[in-house]
């Protein structure tokens, strides 16, 4: 049988509707301030519409749809578990208790800088930026709420920590993904990409402590009221620190995150039960389902601390559909591959290797909206180039991570942006500009790509050519 070769794409036409697709979600998100699940939707009704006009079957499109939406279905049901996290950790007094413990040993006068050291060593630990502020992150963001601080920036100060700690830490998904697409060790990977990471983690410490100051007697006086509605409505004890506990436990085992969550959320169940035996398994079901509510009659600390359930996930798991949709639209209908790989093969320096890399995994960021094919599309297009350039494999690593992972958390309806904004209420582009650590990763990476300054190279630094040889010469 004949099979229907796929419509012929050029550069042009691939720009022209990346640009569209771009200009759509942009415009409604950051121009309007719309709800990003709409304007993505559009964009792949205008994507699809495009796919039918040029020729190709709908049986294409709904393999696209069924391809992207396969990138996340493991990440959707991570937020899910974690959704039902924040809302038992909240019920059983775990997220409280480290309010009131962190207000007692955290100067004021140092808040931001402690935030960003904490985060950053507790992500190393679980090699999660997500767990990172869905826990002790929650926790920070009500203490600097508290102090009368910006939002956005406390929320800066927690994001950087965790992406910074998850770039240091071996048990990191990412890490391990971009070590394995650019076949290297792991732990050769992690000690090229500090490279980057260490300047940029120690400017956004110094950043911190120059921005993080509150009015010291309006901050205490409002602590000082705010841990007694704490104390008075929450189990406040070393017991409630359990769960927090077992996370470390189970990253020390190396055990996977979704069964990591699940004995989590089992384990603050059984805590919540035993401080309240009174609760019936209904209310404790529907705190899973549908989140905590605080009832202190502080407005304040009621607003910090109703939240979670796997209900208030759900707009995030609807958007996370769409925009992997979206993203599996693009790729299978060879959109993005038609701009990477023509860029990756007209480079001749270092520089313009590491620009045009770093560019290209921000921009799959900002078109799929998922961290891993950020990391898997560009790492593919462009090993060859880098070989070719003399680049090792070490140097792309970091390319990688620099354009790759740390962006997805700045892209509004991105899977990271989404989630963050989720989870502590800040939308993406408000706290942004203070994710320093993001921010500055990919202009070191760049800078270090024009300087030479820590790029690794083959042994042979001359440009190796790959030599064709036909059957016949054979």
């Amino acid at each position: 049988m004949n099979k229907t070769k796929a419509p012929q794409i050029s550069t042009l036409e691939a720009v022209i509707v990346l640009l569209v697709v771009l200009g759509i979600m942009s415009a409604g998100v950051i121009g309007w301030g719309l709800s990003p699940q709409v304007p993505v939707l559009l964009a792949m009704g205008v994507v699809t519409a495009w796919a039918m006009l040029r020729g190709f079957p709908w049986s294409a499109v709904n393999a696209g749809i069924k391809e992207g939406i396969d990138k996340g279905i493991v990440p959707i049901f991570i937020f899910i578990l974690i959704g039902a996290m924040i809302s038992t950790w909240i019920a059983a007094g775990t997220i409280p208790t480290l309010m009131v413990i962190g207000f007692k040993i955290i100067n004021i006068q140092w808040f931001l800088p402690s935030v960003f050291i904490v985060c950053t060593l507790v992500g190393a630990a679980v090699g999660s930026a997500f767990t990172v502020t869905s826990t002790v992150g929650i926790a920070f963001f009500g203490m600097g709420v508290t102090m009368n601080l910006n939002p956005a920036l406390v929320a800066g100060a927690i994001i950087s920590g965790g992406i910074f700690g998850d770039k240091l830490s071996p048990l990191s998904e990412t890490n391990n993904l971009a070590s394995a697409v650019v076949d290297t060790d792991l732990f050769t990977h992690i000690k090229h990409i500090l490279w980057s990471t260490l300047p940029a983690g120690l400017i956004s410490l110094g950043l911190f402590a120059m921005l993080g100051h509150s009015n010291t007697e309006t901050s205490l006086a409002k602590i000082n009221q705010t841990v007694a509605v704490l104390n008075g409505h929450f189990s406040i004890s070393a017991l409630a620190l359990l769960p927090i506990v077992l996370v470390f436990i189970c990253a020390g085992f190396k055990m996977p995150a979704i069964p990591t969550m699940l004995l989590n959320i089992f384990i603050s169940a059984g805590l919540i039960l035993f401080e309240q035996p009174e609760l019936s398994l209904a209310k404790l079901t529907a705190i899973i389902n549908t989140g905590f509510v605080s009832k202190t009659g502080n407005t304040s600390v009621d607003t910090l601390l109703s939240r979670g359930g796997i209900v208030s996930m759900m707009s995030m798991v609807a958007l996370i559909v769409v925009t992997l949709s979206l993203g599996g639209l693009l790729v299978k209908f060879g959109l993005i591959n038609q701009i990477m790989t023509p860029v990756a093969k007209h480079l001749n320096s270092d520089g313009k290797l590491v620009l045009a890399g770093v560019l290209t995994c921000i921009g799959v960021n900002v078109f799929v909206g998922e961290q891993f094919l950020s990391i898997i599309l560009p790492g593919r297009a462009f090993r060859q180039a880098f070989n070719d350039g003399g680049l090792s494999g070490n140097a792309l690593g970091r390319v990688l991570e620099d354009g790759g992972t740390v962006i997805n958390y700045l892209v509004p309806w991105g899977v990271g942006g989404v989630f963050l904004t989720t989870t502590l209420g800040v939308p993406t582009v408000q706290y942004l500009p203070f994710v320093f650590f993001s921010l500055l990763c990919p202009v070191i990476s760049v800078i270090s790509g024009f300087t030479g300054v820590g790029m690794a190279h083959l042994n042979q630094r001359t440009a190796v050519k790959t030599k064709h040889v036909t059957a016949t010469e054979v």
